[in-house]
């Protein structure tokens, strides 16, 4: 039998992105190319893996940030309802005298992204997040449920 292995680069989804960088970077004055800025946040959401739970009170993301500090992490909530978590790893520049040089690198360098949106019960005035250990945990807690409406009698009047 022949068992292929497909490493992450391999995926469609990664070279459907690549298509389209190759497209924005041949063009970049066409209309129907995607800019830069569109494809980079597509690839680092293509490419930032995440766990969510769901918990009886409250909804929990988890990111794996290597390499990030906690200050190099945004957390954010665009519009009402989406939630938006990325930072950014660099190149360590490094200042060697001896002339070393990379012989491969493997590590995944640039942007992460996950975007995520939230149900109606999620509250977005309670939502927490801490980095220990290169692992983001961002927990947004549930709103309770709506109390049910209780009928409403209303009064007939004599016409």
């Amino acid at each position: 039998m022949d068992f292929r292995v497909m490493s992450s680069w391999d995926s469609p989804i990664l070279h459907t992105l690549q298509q389209m960088m190759d497209m924005a970077a041949a063009d970049d004055k066409s209309s129907n190319a995607p800019s830069s800025a569109y494809v980079r946040d597509a690839k680092a959401m293509a490419t930032t893996p995440a766990d969510v739970k769901e918990y009886p009170n409250s909804y929990v993301f988890i990111i794996d940030m290597p390499g990030l500090k906690s200050r190099e992490i945004k957390v954010q909530v665009e519009g009402d309802n989406v939630l938006v978590i990325s930072g950014e790893r660099k190149r360590e520049e490094e200042k060697d005298k001896e002339g070393a040089k990379y012989v491969r690198m493997e590590r995944r360098m640039g942007k992460l992204m996950r975007k995520f949106v939230l149900p109606e019960n999620a509250n977005t005035d309670a939502i927490s997040a801490v980095c220990q250990d290169g692992v983001l945990t961002v927990t947004v807690q549930k709103l309770p449920p709506p109390e049910p409406k209780k009928p409403k009698t209303i009064e007939v009047k004599i016409a």
